[in-house]
């Protein structure tokens, strides 16, 4: 996921981008200590993709007030 695909989001969006991306995590973390994840980039890419949207919205929110 691009940050520039996520600065045309809504902040709606992208916090529904946001929950589906902790459940995935989630998922993942279960997978892996049970010896069931095959591709264990993905919760890289994951975890990045979470702190991207985080930070995002918070720059949305912060011109928002200003």
């Amino acid at each position: 996921m691009k940050a520039s695909d996520l600065t045309t989001k809504t902040q709606d969006e992208l916090t529904t981008e946001l929950g589906k991306l902790k459940k995935e995590q989630f998922n993942l973390r279960f997978q892996r200590a049970t010896g069931q994840l095959e591709n264990t980039s993905r919760v890289k890419e994951v975890r990045r993709d979470i702190a991207r949207i985080k930070t995002i919205a918070r720059q949305k929110a912060g011109t928002a007030k200003a």
